[in-house]
């Protein structure tokens, strides 16, 4: 393991200063072998694990290539826009796919933050983002069937909550105060963000308040993959 990670450490230096441009072949795995003396297995774990953080590409019995770190996308951190408008915008082939509606059991935070009584139903209504094929986002939107009595039905079609308010005719709303982390995925999350357990989540927790009413419309947490975005505070 220490083998691999000199490999490892010794290629990410390069790579940050500047010796290997975007898309530049990196050494084949016979020539990184021979290079740190070690087995070829040992090449071979370490550009796994490069791709797996982000750093490298593979291409089919073409070898392995740096991959343009700074051509990710540009995420608005603050700010009322719909986040498909947003990506749409800037150009990228962009989808959103609604994957659940479901009530929750009952969560006293959220329900707190909703403002709603236990007996009430809430439901998590799930929309995957997708660029080109791939899925930097999952986006679950909590709602109350008190505030959108049509929300386990219509819930099952929604995959932007903006145009789902606008249709509704709700145009002003603002998100509050917004908790951010950084966690590890677990399991469910690799398998629906297609990354590995080395890919670093960024994690949104906020509420979407009615700007004229001040009442809660959802509260809403967002994981984003952290090899696909660059962070705009």
């Amino acid at each position: 393991m220490s083998e691999e990670m000199n490999i490892m450490d010794h290629l990410i230096a390069d790579i940050q200063a500047g010796k290997y441009d975007p898309d530049d072949k990196l050494p084949s795995e016979n020539e990184l072998a021979d290079l740190f003396r070690v087995p070829r297995m040992t090449a071979r774990k370490a550009y796994e694990r490069l791709q797996e953080l982000g750093y490298i590409y593979s291409k089919q019995g073409k070898g392995s290539f740096v991959k343009d770190r700074h051509q990710r996308i540009p995420l608005v951190l603050s700010g009322n826009e719909s986040f498909s408008k947003k990506m749409i915008e800037l150009g990228y082939n962009y989808q959103a796919k609604n994957i659940f509606c479901e009530p929750i059991e009952y969560n006293n935070k959220i329900y707190q933050a909703l403002g709603v009584d236990e007996q009430d139903r809430v439901f998590k209504v799930g929309i995957l983002r997708i660029i080109d094929g791939e899925p930097i986002a999952l986006h679950a939107s909590y709602v109350a069937e008190t505030m959108f009595s049509d929300i386990e039905k219509a819930g099952r079609e929604i995959t932007s909550m903006f145009e789902f308010y606008k249709g509704r005719g709700l145009t002003e709303f603002h998100s509050t105060q917004t908790l951010l982390s950084v966690m590890y995925p677990s399991k469910y999350e690799r398998e629906l963000l297609s990354c590995s357990s080395l890919i670093p989540l960024l994690v949104l927790e906020s509420e979407r308040v009615e700007q004229t009413t001040g009442r809660t419309l959802e509260y809403s947490k967002i994981w984003y993959r952290g090899d696909f975005f660059t962070y705009v505070l």
